[in-house]
């Protein structure tokens, strides 16, 4: 009796010295605090996504409190806080607190004012090009994961290519193509497995039909092999291709991006579903009789999510230097809407005379990218734990 009292005392002084156990939201942040340049890059991300809604308020409207576009020719070239000369100026046209906080370019614009519409039109294009390549990343990989034992003849994939065709034609505007593409599917699939049936042994008239029937490929060897492919090709050049042969718009270099950034996320799920598919939780899913979205969805997904995470974030630094690199080309978003790429185009021209032009939009995107990269770097510190123990 009095040894069995003995334990229990040791025992509940040994679970009072243990600390209060953490939610895994604490421990994150306790993690992150840790990590001064993760939290400096968080910081950061923080004052940039201010900044560009408090942008997005202040250039926008009938009557909008900065103006980006007001062309002030007796005022260009004006020094960064030099003051603005009102008595030159209509009442429209004089600057906020009548001061060229950043001075002003070749045509007298403000480029404070600019600099504020182009964070907004960075943010936008970061967020909405990485939600759309993590979106068909996560769609890929986890069909390549989860469903990559599963097989597929060739006519079945010539079926579906077609159709995928369809709406890929119409967001490129090319509506006949999406039409053709249509009406080409099924008829063609049909005839295909007409021609294969007639004959267990394929007949020269009927042989390339039979070869589509029976020729067979996993689902991951083709979405992987989908994506060795896409990696094969120099993506700012595709991009740059792809934008110079549509029409110049914000909302087709958003597209464009994401269209061609998706096979990191892809292989990032891919692996992690690989190795979920084996764990026990999974198992007895699958026997209470769930549906796969549910498994994937509800079960599966929360725990892919880290590496998707650390993606994303390095992703969005990369969309922004995409996009100042196209606008500084020529080819990213068109005028009027100002961009820290063409900001930089404009003062290339001016660098000794103006050099304010170029240093104020490069300064900010060696900034920005530089935060988004920490902050992926710390995530994925945190989210890996041998890196964790490492440093």
């Amino acid at each position: 009796m009095a040894e069995t009292q003995t334990n229990q005392l040791s025992a509940t002084g040994d679970s009072a010295l243990l600390p209060p156990p953490r939610s895994p939201r604490s421990e994150f942040w306790a993690l992150l605090r840790k990590n001064r340049l993760a939290l400096s890059g968080l910081i950061v991300f923080g004052l940039f996504f201010l900044v560009a809604l408090i942008g997005l308020i202040l250039t926008t409207g009938v009557d909008p409190v900065v103006d980006p576009s007001t062309v002030r020719l007796q005022e260009k070239l004006r020094s960064p806080l030099s003051k603005a000369n009102i008595s030159s100026l209509r009442p429209e046209e004089i600057p906020f607190m009548g001061v060229y906080l950043l001075g002003t370019d070749d045509l007298g614009r403000d480029v404070f004012a600019r600099m504020l519409q182009g964070a907004w039109v960075s943010l936008t294009v970061g967020f909405v090009a990485v939600g759309i390549s993590v979106f068909i990343g996560i769609i890929l990989g986890g069909i390549a994961g989860y469903y990559g034992k599963l097989h597929i003849r060739l006519d079945n994939l010539l079926f579906f290519g077609l159709l995928a065709a369809v709406p890929l034609a119409t967001l490129s505007g090319n509506i006949p193509a999406a039409v053709l593409a249509f009406i080409l599917a099924l008829p063609l699939i049909g005839w295909l497995r007409r021609q294969s049936d007639q004959a267990t042994v394929p007949s020269p008239r009927n042989q390339f039909a039979y070869l589509l029937r029976t020729r067979v490929f996993s689902v991951d060897t083709l979405i992987m092999r989908m994506v060795d492919i896409m990696l094969c090709f120099p993506t700012f050049f595709l991009i740059l291709t792809v934008v110079a042969l549509l029409p110049a718009s914000l909302y087709n270099i958003m597209i464009v991006i994401g269209l061609t950034s998706w096979m990191g996320t892809t292989r990032f799920v891919r692996a992690e579903f690989l190795s979920l598919r084996e764990q026990d939780f999974v198992a007895a899913a699958r026997v209470l009789g769930l549906s796969d979205a549910r498994i994937i969805f509800r079960h599966m997904m929360p725990n892919a999510i880290a590496p998707v995470l650390v993606s994303a974030t390095l992703g969005i630094a990369s969309a922004i230097l995409t996009e100042a690199g196209l606008s500084f080309l020529g080819f990213g978003v068109p005028p009027p809407h100002a961009t820290w790429g063409n900001i930089l185009s404009d003062g290339k021209a001016f660098i000794f005379d103006a050099p304010w032009l170029t240093f104020a939009p490069g300064i900010v995107i060696l900034i920005v990218v530089l935060a988004f990269n920490l902050f992926g770097e710390g995530l994925r510190d945190i989210f890996n734990p041998k890196l964790r123990e490492r440093n």
